[in-house]
C-alpha cells in the first residue's frame, strides 16, 4: 500500500531520481526566476522583443525605486496589511469557539452543523460573485476593505472550523471532565485549558489563511477598485498602460508582493510543522 523507500531500490532508479529531483524543481521554479529576471529588465528590452535574453542594462535598483516612489504600491501593501490580519483574526477566533462548540459538545444537529460548515467548502466561488457583488453594494461595503474583510471571514470560517474541530477532538477529553469535576465553568475551561493546547493549530492555520487572503486576486478585483481599497494582488495591474503592460515594473511589483507571505511562513515555520504533524505519531 506504501511506497518503497528509495533508499531500497536499486541503484539505477537512485541515480536517476537524484538526476530528475534537481530538473523539477528548477521546472517549477522557473516562473519566478524568469519574474525575478524581468525585474531587473529595463523598458527597452520588452519594446525590442528581448524577453528571454540577458538584460541589456541591469535596472533593478531603477525599477523597484520606481514602484515604491512612484506609484501607489507602499498604498496597496498597506491595503493588504488592513484586509489580511484582520480577516486571520477574525477567522482563526470564530474557528477556535465553534471548533470547540462542535468538538466537545453532543447535542442534537451537531453533525449537521459541521456538514454545512464543510459544504460550504465544496461551492465553486465564482458563481457567488455576482450575488455577492450585489450584496455589498446593498450594504454600503462595495469597494471597502471592511467589505472585504467581512466576506473573507465568511468564506474563511468554513475551512478553519473543519480544521480546528478535527484537532480538539483529537486533545484528551480527561482533561475536560477533569476541569469539569473541578466545578470550573466552560468558558474557562475553553480560555485556560484548551485554547494553549490549541497553539500549534492556530499557528499553521493562520499562516495558511494569510497566504490565501494575502494572494487573493478574484475578490479583490471583483469586490474593490482603486487604490484606496484595493490590496496589492489588484494593485499592481495598475502598471498597465492603455496601449501596452509595463512587465518590468508589474515583475517588480510581484517580487515586492510576494515577500511578506513568504517572511511569515519562515518566521512561523516550527509552529507550522508542529500543527500539521501533532498527533501524527503517538
Amino acid at each position: 500500500m506504501f511506497p518503497r523507500p528509495i533508499e531500497k531500490s536499486s541503484r539505477a532508479w537512485q541515480v536517476t531520481y537524484q538526476g530528475l529531483v534537481p530538473l523539477v524543481l528548477i521546472m517549477w521554479l522557473l516562473p519566478l526566476i524568469a519574474v525575478a529576471v524581468f525585474s531587473i529588465k529595463p523598458d527597452v528590452d520588452f519594446t525590442s522583443g528581448n524577453y528571454w535574453g540577458m538584460p541589456s542594462s541591469f535596472e533593478g535598483v531603477t525599477n523597484y525605486s520606481r514602484v515604491f516612489f512612484e506609484s501607489d504600491m507602499p498604498r496597496y501593501l498597506l491595503n493588504s496589511v488592513f484586509i489580511t490580519i484582520p480577516t486571520v483574526i477574525g477567522a482563526v477566533a470564530l474557528s477556535c469557539m465553534s471548533g470547540f462548540a462542535l468538538g466537545i459538545y453532543k447535542f442534537r444537529g451537531n453533525l449537521f452543523i459541521f456538514f454545512m460548515f464543510i459544504a460550504g467548502n465544496f461551492v465553486p466561488f465564482q458563481i457567488l460573485m455576482v450575488p455577492v457583488r450585489d450584496l455589498t453594494i446593498d450594504m454600503g461595503l462595495y469597494n471597502t476593505k471592511l467589505g472585504l474583510v467581512l466576506f473573507h471571514v465568511a468564506f474563511q470560517t468554513g475551512f478553519c472550523t473543519l480544521f480546528m474541530r478535527n484537532f480538539i477532538r483529537a486533545l484528551p477529553y480527561e482533561l475536560i471532565e477533569a476541569a469539569r469535576v473541578e466545578g470550573i465553568a466552560e468558558w474557562r475551561i475553553f480560555w485556560f485549558i484548551v485554547l494553549p493546547l490549541m497553539k500549534p493549530a492556530i499557528a499553521a492555520l493562520s499562516v495558511l489563511i494569510f497566504t490565501f487572503i494575502w494572494n487573493d486576486y478574484f475578490w479583490a478585483v471583483v469586490l474593490t477598485q482603486g487604490a484606496e481599497s484595493q490590496p496589492v494582488t489588484a494593485g499592481i495591474t495598475s502598471f498597465n498602460a492603455q496601449y501596452r503592460a509595463a512587465y518590468h515594473l508589474m515583475s517588480a511589483g510581484s517580487i515586492v508582493a510576494a515577500l511578506p507571505p513568504v517572511a511569515v511562513f519562515f518566521l512561523m515555520q516550527r509552529h507550522f510543522i508542529a500543527g500539521l504533524t501533532l498527533g501524527a505519531v503517538k
